[in-house]
């Protein structure tokens, strides 16, 4: 382990004594000048009381053959459990100590649900890394202007646009292995592989793309040491869009969306023994976008219906389906130079139906209706942006939220911050207090064993004091340190433990996680780039499961033409703790899993106009590691892609 670490620094720091070859623009990663996330408007970076991570259209296509979770698993805060395991492993995301149910993912400004899942959470490996253009992460509470589940982060991810030439065609394929660090062979086990069409006709635009994903070299579960090794279970995703708009006017546009995502995935027993067990997702969904520019700001309305099936076969076969229509719609309106509102109304709308097959019967039985398992609530919200002539600036504004099963909920937020000028450096201060809830999912309501429809709101608080040092586009440093609040936490506690009844419920005990977070992105040389964060995070021992203490990612990017870049990156995780049911005991026990270090190199090389190439390895020391107890990770692996875009 020692070697390795130190290996890799004398690597990055070999890197920096690189010598600029020719003057280019880097991919500032981090570092654009606007964001948008933090208000609904684009907002200078300056004038931003966030310190919002925008991952662009350029590093999103250096990961090419990874998954979204990889990426964000290397942001400051974030821990995407189960991101380097086998690709169908459920995923936790894990944010400032929070789980999947706190955070909130949109898709083209609109809150992506599942409502058959018990924590109401979107999966994130439905969406294929191909068909996004940028992402923009927000930390903190932020149901005022995203609602419910905006609790610890904001993950906003923008579909890719549509080219304005007539006609543009773009194909790229990664293959890649598919290893555990165990696995002594280096076999094509992987493949990634994308089409897609695009083009825009007058006033007409259009898009469509295809996707498919697939791997089988990974078990979900490691046998145990001196035995066989366990059977691949293979994940297999297959993804199909298509997208039509059309300028009505200059300051009018509309747009519509229809997806098919179909993901399959085997998986093993719980009791850590091997089996050939599958879990099938179907999602179709449709959407659209109306955006009208007038004088004084901008009206926007987003919307999407979402339909998910979801099959599971195993010792507890059950099938899940779930409907869900949410919208949002806004309008932006500047009241003066140096004042904006947001004013809007968003809504949902969900339902959801279970099967079961009962003990000594092979037939499923329905479980939960969705005449009964439904709910909506509808949430009026303003916010407005002070932004002034002399650094001061201000986020402010306050949500209600109107559900069909409990009564009304308030949230709101204040988010000041004071930018100065100091030659060529700029210091930001910021701050922020700001509140958050999180809706009880169907299932937790109207589950017949463990629901409760008594259940009432999860409510987060979240207090951040930062400050943020920048030179132009060359230097950014910052430092935040967090504390939130967690009360009426909805939890799984024992009702009767002689009958081992159990029940949704929410509890009177409050709970606070605080840390701390701080990145740094240099241009080392005008061609090269160093980008780096660490996470200190402090956890209630009760949720502090496979949550690391410390988390550090670093990454050099080293551009010396147009046409050619390259990279090394770096990720060392804390010490976690972990829970396992132990089969023999019937009991839960606690674990503590191991620390782990991984490196990796990419590089890409523009071979033709309409040609460049693609060539990774990851965990180049083939770490051996697990994010879950007993459960495989990646060794070290290899990819290989092309793009053509014509």
């Amino acid at each position: 382990m020692k070697k390795h670490v130190l290996f890799g620094l004398s690597l990055l720091g070999a890197a920096g004594m690189l010598v600029a070859q020719e003057s280019n623009d880097l991919n500032q990663l981090q570092q654009l000048d606007s964001v948008y996330i933090d208000s609904k408007t684009t907002l200078d970076r300056k004038n931003s009381g966030k310190t919002v991570v925008v991952i662009s259209k350029d590093q999103i296509k250096a990961n090419a053959g990874r998954s979204v979770a990889q990426i964000l698993n290397e942001l400051a805060g974030f821990e995407m459990n189960g991101s380097n395991s086998n690709n169908g492993q459920n995923l936790g995301y894990f944010v400032r100590g929070g789980r999947n149910r706190q955070v909130l993912v949109l898709m083209d400004g609109v809150p992506l649900n599942d409502a058959s899942q018990i924590s109401n959470d979107y999966d994130l490996r439905l969406l294929p890394l191909d068909q996004i253009e940028r992402i923009e992460v927000m930390k903190g509470a932020s149901s005022v202007l995203y609602g419910s589940g905006a609790a610890t982060a904001v993950i906003s991810i923008t579909s890719t646009k549509s080219s304005k030439e007539p006609f543009q065609l773009n194909v790229s394929s990664v293959i890649g292995s598919d290893r555990s660090a165990e696995d002594r062979n280096y076999q094509v086990e992987a493949l990634t592989n994308s089409l897609g069409v695009q083009g825009t006709l007058g006033k007409f635009f259009y898009q469509g793309t295809l996707n498919h994903r697939y791997s089988d070299g990974l078990s979900a579960i490691a046998a145990p040491d001196g035995s066989d090794p366990f059977m691949e279970d293979p994940f297999d995703a297959f993804q199909a869009k298509a997208n039509f708009g059309v300028h009505l006017t200059k300051n009018i546009t509309v747009s519509q969306f229809v997806s098919v995502d179909n993901m399959q995935n085997s998986f093993d027993d719980f009791s850590y023994q091997d089996a050939n067990f599958k879990s099938t997702s179907k999602q179709w969904r449709t959407g659209g976008h109306f955006e009208w520019k007038y004088k004084n700001g901008v009206y926007i309305f987003n919307d999407n219906y979402s339909s998910i099936e979801r099959v599971v076969s195993s010792s507890f076969p059950a099938k899940y389906d779930s409907n869900s229509y949410s919208f949002d719609n806004y309008l932006q309106h500047r009241l003066g130079t140096q004042l904006k509102a947001i004013v809007g109304l968003n809504g949902n709308f969900s339902k959801m139906n279970s099967y079961t097959i009962p003990y000594e019967s092979n037939d499923f039985e329905q479980e939960v209706n969705d005449e009964q398992a439904r709910f909506n609530y509808f949430d009026p919200y303003i916010n407005f942006i002070y932004t002034s002539s002399y650094g001061l600036n201000l986020n402010a504004g306050v949500r209600m939220n109107i559900h069909s099963k409990y009564s009304n909920h308030f949230v709101y937020q204040i988010n000041p911050s004071y930018y100065m000028e100091f030659g060529s450096y700029g210091i930001k201060i910021l701050g922020s207090y700001s509140t958050a809830y999180i809706t009880p999912s169907l299932y937790q309501i109207y589950d017949p064993i463990y629901g409760n429809e008594n259940l009432i709101p999860e409510e987060n608080t979240t207090t951040e004091v930062g400050i943020e040092l920048t030179k132009g586009k060359t230097f950014r440093w910052s430092v935040l340190y967090f504390q939130r609040k967690e009360d009426q936490f909805i939890d799984f506690v024992v009702v009767d433990p002689d009958t081992f009844q159990y029940q949704y419920q929410n509890t009177d005990e409050s709970f606070e996680a605080s840390g701390l977070e701080t990145e740094l992105s240099l241009e080392l040389y005008r061609n090269l780039q160093w980008n780096a964060n660490y996470t200190y995070t402090k956890r209630d021992d009760r949720f502090a499961l496979r949550i690391p203490e410390h988390k550090v990612n670093s990454s050099i990017l080293y551009q010396p033409s147009a046409k050619t870049s390259m990279g090394v990156q770096f990720q060392f995780t804390s010490k976690r703790d972990d829970n396992f049911f132990n089969p023999d005991t019937f009991e839960n026990e606690f674990v503590s899993l191991a620390s782990y270090t991984l490196f990796g190199l990419h590089a890409q090389q523009q071979l033709t106009k309409n040609l460049k190439v693609l060539v990774a390895l990851d965990n180049i020391f083939n770490e051996a590691y697990e994010e879950l107890y007993r459960y495989q990770t990646k060794g070290r692996n290899f990819r290989l892609g092309v793009n053509l875009n014509i």
